[in-house]
C-alpha cells in the first residue's frame, strides 16, 4: 500500500514536470496579451469579467473537456492525436469514404502540432527573457540573442538523453507553480474582492454587454490552455489518475491564484500591463524569478520536443513519413528517443520564428491558431470514437461534444482573426508537412502498385525453381518484402548473380497497425511454403519498436532454428524514377523520389545486423 502511494506520488509529480510544462508557463503572456491589445478599457468590471473568462476557460477545456471526457479515450492506454486518430479510424472502418476523411483531418491535426512545436519554445523561453526589460530596460537588446543561445543550448543537448536531468523536472516544475501561486496571493491580499471574479455571473454579463470585444480577446484568452493536448498526449507515460490528481491538486489551484493575482495587481496598477507577471514581484526577487521562469519554460519546451520525437516515430510507422534515424538515448526507457532530422528542422523554424517576430506579444499572434485547430479535431475525433467505437447513442454524443465543439469553434474562429498578423506561420509549417506527408502516402501506393504489378507469385515460382533446383548453401536467407506472396527483387538478384539458394528461406514482410501496442502473442503468422521456405509476416503497433531479428527468434519450434552466425538478411534497394503523366503531380514524384532516396535504411530502422546484410538495388518508374 505504502508503495502504491510512493509510485502514484512520483508519477503525480512527473506529470507536473513533463504534461504541464505548457500550460504553467503561459502565465507569462496571456494575461498580459488579454489587456495590452487595448481592445478591453480598464475598469473594475472589465477586469473581474476577464478574469472570469478565463478561469472558466481553464475549467471548461481542460477539467471538463480533457481531464474528464477525453481522458477516457485511451487507445490501449495510450493518448494523443496519433491514437484519437487510430481509434477514429478503426471506430469507422466499415465506412471507407468517412474513414478517409477523418484520417486526413487527424493527419493535418498532427502536422500541426510541429507548428506548435515551433511557437511554444519560441514563446515560452522569449517571454521569460523579456523579463530582464523589467529589471532594467537595458537589457532590451540582448534579449533576443540570449534567447537563441537558451534554444541552441536546448536543442544541442538532445541527443545526450534527458534521463539524466528529466528527474529534475518535476520538483524544478513543482517549485514554479508553488512561486507563482505565492506571487498570486501575495497581489490578491491587496484587493481580496477580485476573488468573486471565481464567479460566473461576471464573464456571462462582459460577454453580454460586450459580445464584439469579447470575440476578438478570445483569441488570447486561448493562451491559458495551450498545452492542454498534452494532457492527452502524455497519457501514456503517465496514467490517468497522476494526470488528474496533478492538475486538480496542484496546477489548476496555483494557475487560477496567479491570474487572479495578476488581475489584482492591474486593479491597483493599470500600468503593470507592459509584463503584470514579472511585476507581480519585488525588485529583489526579479533575477531569481527569470532564471526559474527560464527553467521552467526550457522543461515546458523539452516536453515538446521529446513529443515531437514520439509523435514522428509514430507516423513514420504508420507510414506518412519515410523512415528517419532514430537513436535510442535511454537503455532503461525505450521511449526516449533523438531523431536529428526533427531535432535541427524544429531549431531552424523557432531560430527563424524568433528573428521574424522578435516579441512574445507579436509571437502571441501566431500561437493560438494550430492549438484551437488541434483541439476542434480532437472534439471531432472524440464523437466518432464514443458513437461508432463505444455504440453510445445519437443524443449522449451529441450531448458530449456538441457542447465542447461550439465552444472550440468560437476560439478557433476568433484566432482566425489573426491569420495575417502571424497565425500563418504555424498553419504553413503544419501545410508544408502536410503535403509532403500525402505525398509520401500518395507515392509509396504507387511504388507499391507498380512492385505488384511487375511481381511474380511466390508460390508457383518456388515450385518451378525446384524442379531442377540450384546449388543450396548452408544457413539461412531472409528477404524482406513489402508485399506477402510475391518475389522479392532481391531474391531475383541473389539467384542471377549467385546462382545459389540457402537452405532455410524465410519471406519476411513487416507490418505497422493503427494501435499502439501489438503483444508478442500476436507477433507473428507463420506459413509453410515447402522446400524448408516460410511466409512470415512481424506486426508491431506505432509504438512498438521494430527488431526483425529479436521477433525470428519465435521461429524456434516452428521448424526453423535461426543461428544469428548463419543469417543473411536480404533487402532491395529501390531507386524512384519519376516520370511525366499518370501517378501524381510531376512536383510531387520529384519529391517522393527525393524523400525515397533520402529515407534511413531499412536496415537500420529493422535492428538488422549490420555485418550481415545484403542489399541488391533496382530502378522503378512511377
Amino acid at each position: 500500500m505504502a508503495s502504491s502511494k510512493s509510485s502514484l506520488a512520483t508519477l503525480t509529480l512527473g506529470a507536473i514536470g513533463v504534461v504541464y510544462g505548457d500550460i504553467g508557463t503561459s502565465v507569462l503572456y496571456a494575461i498580459k496579451e488579454i489587456f495590452g491589445s487595448g481592445h478591453v478599457p480598464f475598469t473594475r468590471d472589465n477586469v473581474f469579467g476577464v478574469l472570469s473568462i478565463v478561469f472558466w476557460t481553464l475549467t471548461v477545456i481542460v477539467s471538463l473537456k480533457y481531464v474528464t471526457l477525453v481522458l477516457r479515450a485511451d487507445n490501449k492506454g495510450e493518448g494523443g492525436l496519433v491514437a484519437m486518430l487510430a481509434l477514429a479510424s478503426q471506430s469507422v472502418k466499415d465506412q471507407p469514404v468517412l474513414r478517409k476523411w477523418l484520417l486526413l483531418v487527424g493527419i493535418f491535426g498532427t502536422c500541426l502540432f510541429y507548428g506548435d512545436g515551433v511557437i511554444t519554445p519560441a514563446i515560452s523561453v522569449l517571454s521569460a527573457v523579456e523579463g530582464l526589460e523589467v529589471i532594467s530596460p537595458n537589457f532590451k537588446k540582448g534579449v533576443i540573442p540570449l534567447t537563441l543561445v537558451i534554444l541552441f543550448c536546448l536543442f544541442a543537448v538532445q541527443k545526450r538523453g534527458t534521463s539524466g536531468i528529466g528527474k529534475f523536472f518535476g520538483p524544478i516544475t513543482l517549485v514554479w507553480f508553488v512561486s507563482i501561486a505565492v506571487l498570486g496571493v501575495v497581489n490578491i491580499a491587496h484587493h481580496p474582492d477580485i476573488l468573486w471574479a471565481i464567479s460566473p455571473h461576471h464573464a456571462l454579463l462582459f460577454m453580454w454587454n460586450q459580445p464584439g470585444t469579447t470575440f476578438i480577446i478570445l483569441g488570447a484568452v486561448v493562451l491559458c490552455v495551450t498545452g492542454g493536448e498534452a494532457l492527452y498526449a502524455d497519457m501514456g507515460h503517465f496514467g490517468k489518475k497522476p494526470i488528474r490528481l496533478a492538475w486538480f491538486a496542484v496546477v489548476m489551484p496555483c494557475l487560477t491564484l496567479n491570474y487572479f493575482g495578476q488581475g489584482a495587481l492591474l486593479l491597483q496598477n493599470p500600468e503593470a500591463v507592459k509584463n503584470p507577471f514579472f511585476l507581480m514581484a519585488p525588485n529583489w526577487l526579479l533575477v531569481p524569478l527569470v532564471c526559474l521562469a527560464t527553467m521552467a519554460t526550457v522543461i515546458a519546451s523539452q516536453a515538446l520536443i521529446s513529443g515531437a520525437f514520439s509523435v514522428t516515430k509514430q507516423v513514420v510507422q504508420l507510414g506518412y513519413l519515410p523512415r528517419l534515424q532514430v537513436l535510442h538515448t535511454s537503455v532503461k526507457d525505450t521511449g526516449q528517443i533523438y531523431i536529428p532530422m526533427v531535432n535541427w528542422g524544429l531549431f531552424v523554424a523557432i531560430v527563424l520564428a524568433v528573428v521574424l517576430f522578435k516579441s512574445s506579444s507579436n509571437l502571441a499572434a501566431a500561437y493560438g491558431i494550430a492549438v484551437c485547430t488541434d483541439m476542434l479535431i480532437t472534439t471531432v475525433l472524440t464523437f466518432f470514437v464514443i458513437r461508432h467505437g463505444w455504440k453510445y447513442p445519437l443524443w449522449l454524443c451529441l450531448a458530449a461534444t456538441g457542447f465542447f465543439f461550439v465552444v472550440d469553434v468560437a476560439f478557433w474562429a476568433s484566432n482566425l482573426l489573426k491569420l495575417f498578423e502571424g497565425g500563418w506561420f504555424p498553419l504553413m509549417i503544419g501545410g508544408v508537412v502536410f503535403v509532403l506527408m500525402l505525398t509520401w502516402q500518395d507515392g509509396r501506393l504507387l511504388l507499391s502498385n507498380k512492385l505488384r504489378e511487375d511481381a511474380l507469385d511466390l508460390p508457383s515460382f518456388l515450385d518451378a525453381i525446384f524442379v531442377a533446383p540450384p546449388v543450396r548453401v548452408p544457413g539461412t536467407a531472409v528477404f524482406l518484402t513489402a508485399e506477402t506472396g510475391t518475389v522479392p527483387n532481391a531474391m531475383l538478384h541473389n539467384l542471377k548473380h549467385n546462382k545459389v539458394l540457402h537452405e532455410s528461406n524465410l519471406f519476411v514482410t513487416v507490418r505497422h497497425h493503427e494501435t499502439p501496442w501489438v503483444g508478442l502473442d500476436k507477433r507473428l503468422e507463420v506459413e509453410s511454403l515447402g522446400h524448408d521456405c516460410w511466409q512470415v509476416v512481424i506486426n508491431y503497433g506505432f509504438k512498438n519498436d521494430p527488431n526483425v531479428p529479436k521477433a525470428l527468434e519465435l521461429m524456434r519450434g516452428r521448424g526453423c532454428e535461426l543461428d544469428p552466425m548463419s543469417t543473411s538478411y536480404f533487402l532491395s534497394r529501390d531507386t524512384v524514377i519519376p516520370t511525366l503523366g499518370g501517378g501524381m503531380a510531376f512536383w510531387r514524384e520529384k519529391i517522393f523520389a527525393q524523400m525515397h532516396r533520402n529515407a534511413s535504411g531499412a536496415a537500420d530502422f529493422l535492428n538488422l545486423p549490420s555485418n550481415a546484410v545484403v542489399e541488391l538495388g533496382s530502378k522503378i518508374e512511377i
